[in-house]
């Protein structure tokens, strides 16, 4: 049986079970051939009728703050404006709807992920019929739906966030520039030119940002500065050079 955890919801089924009956569903992806056979299934295994897709997270936020609410938002994690959880941390923020994440990328840690960032059930990407049905009527009762296979782990991602964040707090407004640009591919004579500095001051710096990051090379720096979404933080709070 596919492990579930109850969640209070309004309304009630027989046996004293929550339910919410779902008619409307937003899905959030960028393959349209996905999205009309997404859309075929929900049809299909539930009494949604109404089915609405974005094919970016932005054209998705946009339809919520103009009112176009759904009873179930559908989300994958890889999307053109956005990647990773940070898709589905600003969107449990506006939506008054469960989120269920369908998603290629199925492992225990990052169903655990989803659904400690506040995803209500995570599905597979081709999964056949009768999960996507198993997941819809789990929602509906409150639950949260993790599929037949895998297992919710303990919640270590907000740790680690925390910890992450800090580490990224503490570098200077320099090393966060450099770090930037890192993330955006370019090489220590590329940095030094951007920044009109010496490349020996960009290594220090690079050296520096490792060291307090705790990381042990430049491709881990990028790595830690996407799970925390640094890039998008820096174009909002760190003035250019």
């Amino acid at each position: 049986m596919a492990h579930r955890v109850m969640t209070p919801e309004s309304g009630t089924g027989s046996g004293g079970v929550a339910v919410k009956p779902f008619k409307s569903a937003l899905i959030i992806d960028d393959h349209p051939l996905f999205c009309d056979a997404l859309s075929m299934t929900l049809r299909a295994v539930s009494d949604i009728e109404d089915v609405r897709t974005a094919s970016c997270l932005q054209d998705a936020m946009d339809e919520i703050s103009d009112g176009k609410r759904a009873d179930l938002i559908v989300l994958d994690l890889n999307l053109p404006d956005v990647s990773g959880l940070d898709g589905l941390v600003r969107l449990n923020r506006v939506a008054k709807a469960p989120i269920v994440v369908v998603s290629s990328m199925a492992d225990n840690r990052i169903i655990s992920s989803a659904i400690h960032s506040g995803a209500s059930g995570f599905v597979p990407k081709h999964s056949q019929r009768d999960v996507f049905k198993n997941a819809i009527e789990a929602l509906s009762r409150g639950e949260t739906f993790i599929p037949e296979g895998f297992e919710l782990l303990e919640d270590t991602v907000a740790a680690s966030h925390d910890e992450a964040a800090t580490r990224l707090a503490s570098l200077t407004n320099q090393q966060a520039r450099i770090l930037q640009l890192i993330c955006e591919g370019k090489l220590n004579k590329q940095i030094a030119y951007d920044l009109s500095i010496a490349e020996t001051t960009v290594k220090a710096h690079v050296t520096a940002i490792m060291r307090k990051l705790g990381v042990q090379s430049r491709t881990q720096a990028v790595l830690l500065a996407k799970e925390t979404s640094f890039t998008n933080v820096l174009r909002d709070s760190v003035p250019p050079a």
